[in-house]
């Protein structure tokens, strides 16, 4: 499997697209905002830079992706006003791989852009905006350009498949209960290996005193196989063992495949970041986030605007699933399989 043609959220913005399906990855950057707000007016008022230069790393594309980039422009404008100072001008770049939808982006930009003049007003400072396709395990901009990198539920995406599953993994197609200790093994060091090579690479890129703040899906849990990181893709391997069963797919075909996913946990991720030795930590955090909140249930309505009840909570998790994974599982078992798998 290259990963780098075949992983990109599910495109355009139809029923089963990501546009329409990453509400739970909206929580996220919600609940992570406070920090994200404290780091890029750190580095504003360390520096007092006449531009600023924001890397937005596994972009995506719908609601999200903007999103982002507003909360950080909204912080540094309103700073500015406190200090009765020029904004900087913003140039933003929005990076995923190539085969991300980055069209529905661009088409986004020019309402974006023009919301953000009105409610701003001419104290906002030019904003330019653009996509750099690429895997952020390589290069992606000139050296010491970028002043800050944002990245969301992005890092858990590995590089490649860990090399060996084929014959160890059988039955699964990521960490489970069932799987040997030589395939957790394999999953956390190749996890080290990108993760590393990860910040590496920012480190280069970024100026001095540059700022970064991640956001990666991962466990509380020292074990890698427990139930709140693997639970929802075991959940995925019974029902494409279904297939099988059915006869829509061969078994052969399941024992072959393999997520290129990893969901560290805070001492592992602390552990990558102090040996490279490139950045210091100022904040390592836990939050949670659920597939569905007690108060949406208790409304009865979602924030996207339909009801629903705990019966339905499932129909919504498959579609977040396939928002997510639709084009790894089509790469590799076909499209014909889809609808019925999910």
């Amino acid at each position: 499997m290259d990963v780098t043609k075949v992983l990109h959220m599910k495109g355009g913005i139809g029923h089963s697209s990501y546009h329409t399906n990453s509400l739970l990855q909206k929580r996220v950057i919600t609940i992570t905002k406070p920090i994200t707000e404290e780091a890029i007016l750190d580095l504003y008022s360390t520096r007092l830079p006449k531009k600023l230069a924001i890397a937005e790393l596994g972009c995506s594309s719908g609601p999200n992706t903007l999103f982002v980039v507003s909360v950080l422009i909204d912080a540094i404008n309103k700073k500015c006003r406190q200090l009765e100072r020029p904004c900087p001008e913003f140039q933003v770049f929005l990076n995923d791989l190539p085969e991300n939808d980055f069209n529905t982006i661009f088409r986004s930009l020019a309402h974006f852009c023009g919301k953000l003049k009105e409610e701003k007003g001419d104290d906002l400072g030019q904003c330019f905006i653009s996509g750099t396709p690429g895997s952020f395990y390589g290069r992606l901009f000139l050296r010491e350009s970028i002043h800050f990198v944002h990245s969301s539920y992005s890092l858990q995406w590995l590089s490649q498949v860990p090399q060996g599953l084929e014959s160890s993994n059988k039955g699964n197609i990521f960490i489970s209960k069932s799987s040997p200790p030589c395939v957790l093994k394999a999953y956390y060091e190749q996890f080290e290996s990108d993760f590393s090579e990860f910040l590496r690479l920012r480190s280069e890129e970024l100026i001095l005193g540059g700022r970064m703040v991640l956001t990666i899906l991962g466990r509380r849990s020292a074990d890698p196989s427990s139930r709140e990181c693997c639970y929802i893709w075991e959940l995925l391997a019974l029902a494409l063992g279904d297939m099988v069963s059915e006869g829509w797919i061969e078994e052969e075909k399941v024992d072959s495949f393999n997520l290129p996913l990893y969901s560290p946990s805070l001492e592992e991720v602390k552990s990558v970041i102090l040996k490279q030795e490139s950045f210091g930590i100022n904040r390592l955090e836990i939050s949670e986030v659920n597939w569905s909140t007690e108060e949406d249930l208790n409304s009865g309505m979602s924030e996207e605007g339909f009801s629903f009840d705990k019966q339905s909570i499932g129909h919504n998790v498959a579609k977040y699933m396939r928002a997510v994974s639709e084009s790894l599982i089509a790469s590799h078992f076909g499209d014909s399989i889809i609808e019925e798998l999910f």
